[in-house]
């Protein structure tokens, strides 16, 4: 059966996780959760300047447009390079799994819902451990 002209077609457009928080200030609640347990990190706090505030609004920028905001990230700095701009720092299992346990919680702390929750934890698991750039002893020695 064919469409008339005046019936709607392929209008659907599945929703980003951008579009299903309650704006942008759940994702300012999940960065400044996150780098809350960055500050008492033992491992991961010399990884960051002195100052967090410029690496928080970064990483806010990015997980705006990631998770298909507006694209003020890219405008600024260009493209994320994520494994570029990351392989300075040491990131090891035991980096990563910190990182990734930080975040996990953060999401949890700024009260995202499902099934942003899920997508964004989906998200940080993969690319948490496409980020490790040091093997640890164990891999060595395999």
């Amino acid at each position: 059966m064919a469409l008339k002209d005046d019936e709607p077609h392929m209008t659907y457009k599945p929703r980003s996780v951008y579009d299903l928080l309650d704006g942008e200030e759940q994702l300012r609640q999940m960065v400044d959760a996150f780098y809350d347990q960055v500050e008492r990190d033992a491992v991961l706090r010399p990884m960051y300047p002195a100052d967090l505030a410029e690496s928080k609004r970064r990483l806010f920028l990015f997980l705006v447009q990631f998770f298909g905001g507006p694209t003020r990230y890219s405008e600024e700095r260009g493209h994320p390079r994520l494994r570029m701009r990351h392989f300075p720092f040491a990131i090891d299992r035991q980096a990563r799994d910190h990182w990734l346990d930080h975040m996990l919680r953060a999401i949890d702390v700024a009260g995202i819902r499902e099934p942003a929750r899920t997508m964004m934890r989906d998200y940080f698991e993969r690319s948490s451990a496409f980020l490790i750039n040091r093997p640890d002893e164990d891999d060595i020695q395999k």
